[in-house]
């Protein structure tokens, strides 16, 4: 089992960059893209909360689990 964070397709439906979204939620460039390509252990819930305010979202648009056999 995985959970499969899909930041970069709703900032691409909010057309918002990275350095932009970095900005707007207080977290370096570098650690949005450690988030952005799912090789983050963890995230914060005031990360989230921030990123799902800017991206005016619900947690569940990016955050996504799947099974292994997909």
């Amino acid at each position: 089992m995985s959970v499969v964070i899909n930041l970069d397709v709703m900032m691409a439906k909010r057309k918002i960059s990275s350095n932009e979204l970095a900005e707007k939620i207080g977290i370096t460039p570098a650690n949005l893209s450690i988030l952005k390509t799912g090789k983050a252990k963890a995230i914060r819930f005031s990360t989230l909360d921030k990123i799902c305010e800017v991206l005016k979202c619900q947690p569940g648009d990016i955050l996504e689990w799947r099974s292994d056999d997909e």
